[in-house]
């Protein structure tokens, strides 16, 4: 056969502790297929991370290091979706129900035993074959068209590509305006956002079931933000926000209602609870400077990990981890009216939410000016009461309870 003609054909591995048993296999299949043959699970669970042409598994239950089992929950656990969807046929020397069950149970695609024969042996791995190849054609075929549209059509938020893009627009925006009296109105905040021990959520539940608390916190991310926020998915639990006109201060009292809101959502799947938590990492360039976005999303992704690292359920910003104390006492600072109308005409009304009572507290003395010169009616001990108030910014969801 040419080398040309073996570039067309499928590639299989062979995953059995018998030579013999490959030997035969081979002899079946090297005219319908590229062959690669390891001798224990441990060897074809290597190959099957370095070697991106496999489009087919065959292996045995009874092997040393890892048996067929294993290797099969390692594929169907795999975050690789290359290695997650790949078609795995289990062979067994004997025809044993329990063992095909198990198999079946596991996430095999076909039980066959090892006297099969060569005619049916083709005939099921060649089905297999194309309707692997069908699924990576349509796969590829959804990305493309992800990579052309601002909306990723599985997850309903924006792609990487458009984040991208958007957020290059909005930082140029920010460089021409960084220097007049919009200065902190052209400032950009990146968050990104981790759901902590994900992969002990995998090992535990499965992946359908992480997947599915993806999908809620993408949903809860979708109606928490600003119509001109930006948030995409980078990672099976990692989300990005790019926020504009919000200062460092804004974003983490974002990412600490986010939390909060996030803890107090109890899933449920076969009556079994499922809570979670997150680690959101903060980034802003007026704070860590006027670069790039990846840089500005860099940053942001780096002290999620930080907190991960320091045990996860934290906002970590540029000077560590941010407190409610931290956001309060920067809030009762003193407030720019300027800012906080521009932030108003930018739509970014929760910040100025958040600082509703220094915002009383700074105009008071106009409106009773005001009041004493028109007699308008204007309720000044309420607003006396409301701005003697501590900014609340406190919990905006209650305890939710879904089922998935």
């Amino acid at each position: 056969m040419t080398e040309q003609a073996t570039e067309t054909l499928p590639k299989v591995l062979i995953v059995d502790d018998s030579r013999m048993v490959r030997a035969l296999i081979i002899k079946n299949l090297r005219d319908r297929f590229v062959i690669r043959e390891e001798t224990d699970g441990e060897a074809g669970w290597e190959a099957l991370v370095i070697d991106p042409e496999i489009q087919l598994v065959i292996t045995d239950i009874g092997m040393p290091r890892l048996d067929g089992y294993g290797l099969l929950e390692r594929i169907r656990g795999s975050r690789l979706s290359r290695v997650h969807d790949l078609p795995v046929v289990v062979i067994s020397g004997e025809e044993d129900d329990e063992s095909r069950e198990k198999a079946y149970q596991l996430g095999a695609n076909d039980f066959i035993t090892k006297g099969i024969g060569a005619t049916e042996l083709v005939a099921r791995l060649e089905s297999l074959s194309r309707l692997s190849r069908t699924s990576r054609e349509l796969e590829e075929s959804r990305a493309a068209l992800a990579a052309q549209s601002p909306v990723d059509p599985a997850t309903g938020l924006a792609t990487e590509a458009y984040l991208a893009w958007h957020a290059e627009q909005e930082m140029a925006l920010a460089r021409r305006h960084g220097t007049d009296v919009r200065e902190r109105l052209a400032e950009i905040s990146a968050m990104v956002v981790e759901i902590d021990h994900y992969e002990q959520l995998v090992e535990w539940h499965g992946t359908h079931i992480a997947q599915l608390v993806t999908r809620k916190l993408s949903k809860i991310l979708a109606t928490k933000v600003r119509k001109e926020d930006t948030v995409a998915q980078l990672a099976p639990d990692q989300f990005a926000v790019l926020s504009p006109s919000t200062d460092l201060v804004g974003c983490c009292a974002f990412a600490l209602r986010l939390q909060r809101a996030i803890e107090k959502v109890v899933m449920t799947y076969r009556d079994e609870r499922i809570r979670i938590s997150v680690t959101a990492g903060v980034a802003c360039s007026a704070v860590d400077g006027m670069h790039t976005v990846s840089h500005l999303i860099g940053l942001a992704v780096q002290r999620a990990h930080q907190g991960q690292e320091a045990g996860g359920n934290r906002v970590v910003a540029d000077q560590g981890e941010v407190g409610r104390d931290f956001v309060e006492k920067v809030f009762r600072q003193a407030v720019s009216i300027d800012h906080a109308l521009f932030q108003i005409k930018a739509g970014a009304t929760d910040e100025v939410a958040e600082r509703m009572p220094d915002v009383l507290g700074t105009v008071l003395p106009l409106l009773e000016l005001i009041e004493s010169r028109l007699q308008c009616g204007l309720p000044l001990e309420a607003l006396r009461q409301h701005a003697g108030e501590r900014a609340a910014g406190g919990d905006d969801t209650d305890l939710t309870r879904t089922s998935i």
